[in-house]
């Protein structure tokens, strides 16, 4: 079988498909026909070598794949057989097979294809996490969005819209009549330094009462600033020290360096009745039974039609470079996807 490899650290050059083994499932096991796997943004990192968690490289990237169930290790049952699901994995993900336990698999719905499938683990999870869980949204509030084009953002958007928010969302200029269209009420450029000022703008004076920052670093303060009293900040992630060819261990120091550690206190949050989570889907392996229920629901709204992964484009796994490039130089609007290249041709 093939599978894409990070062979070491640097950029996309280093992306590479070998031919290995195919894997066979082991006890509570089930091994899965690839059809198709999500990119994220944290496989980027990985091969730059500023994700903590990511194994030793050379490695395969890849936290999420929807195929079909082609067999199964003692101690699960063979209905599994045959059956599309769609399931997240611990890296290894760029594979044409994978072997996972069964209780990281799950049945897809009737008309839910792979590509879709494979888009909604990580970013609708983390989305998920997020807005129901940490920092839940009720009808009326407003929510600011940044990213609001990615993946993640795409998945906010959708569930925010589902709890009747009002949507500010931060994105290049080239995205803005498209997240226009999604009904997002006010679109503001997400290199823009002094946002909390139109923020506040845009709500009378109010602020925002969730912001969902990804970015890190010197965003952080200009994100909190933008809250209203009461207010609730998330911060979901580290891509500020990714950015092209500037990438790297530099660029990871310099944005902790802009990190405001000592100005956001306690004594600061109670003072100004704010409050600040943080979200790494990637710390939650342990937590099974709390984010297999909300995959439950997550795919139970999928089936009804009342979220739907917007999808990016699909690349084949000589493209992996490609793919990876979308979101490293911010192109992509939406989920980018990776599929095998039977399943490209076909």
């Amino acid at each position: 079988m093939k599978q894409v490899w990070i062979t070491g650290k640097g950029g996309s050059g280093r992306l590479q498909v070998r031919e290995s083994p195919t894997p066979e499932p082991g006890s509570g096991q089930l091994r899965i026909r690839v059809e198709a796997a999500g990119v994220n943004f944290a496989d980027v990192m990985m091969r730059l070598g500023l994700y903590p968690d990511a194994p030793d490289l050379p490695a395969i990237p890849g936290y999420e794949v929807a195929g079909v169930v082609d067999a199964v290790g003692a101690g699960v049952d063979g209905k599994w057989s045959g059956k599309p699901v769609v399931a997240m994995c611990r890296f290894g993900g760029y594979s044409e097979a994978v072997c996972l336990p069964h209780e990281l698999v799950w049945e897809r719905p009737a008309g839910v294809g792979a590509v879709t499938a494979a888009a909604m683990p990580v970013n609708y999870l983390t989305a998920w996490q997020m807005v129901r869980v940490m920092a839940p949204v009720a009808a009326g509030e407003t929510v600011l969005i940044h990213s609001a084009a990615g993946g993640v953002g795409q998945a906010l958007l959708q569930l925010c819209m589902l709890s009747g928010a009002r949507i500010i969302g931060t994105a290049s200029e080239s995205k803005h009549a498209r997240l226009r269209e999604q009904g997002v009420d006010c679109v503001l450029d997400s290199r823009r330094r002094d946002f909390a000022a139109a923020v506040r703008s845009a709500t009378g004076g109010m602020g925002a009462d969730v912001v969902l920052e990804p970015r890190n670093g010197p965003w952080i303060m200009e994100s909190y600033r933008a809250l209203a009293k009461c207010g609730r900040l998330v911060l979901y992630g580290f891509s500020d020290a990714a950015v092209g060819g500037r990438s790297g261990t530099f660029s990871a120091l310099r944005t902790l360096a802009k990190v405001p550690w000592v100005q956001l206190n306690p004594i600061r949050l109670m003072n100004d009745n704010k409050s600040i989570a943080g979200v790494n889907l990637g710390r939650m392996w342990d937590q099974g039974a709390r984010t297999g229920a909300w995959v439950a629901s997550i795919l139970e709204l999928m089936a009804e039609g009342r979220i739907a992964p917007t999808i990016d484009g699909v690349h084949g796994f000589t493209d992996a470079a490609a793919a990876q490039r979308r979101l490293e130089e911010r192109l992509n609007f939406g989920k980018v996807i990776l599929v095998p290249e039977r399943m490209d041709r076909a």
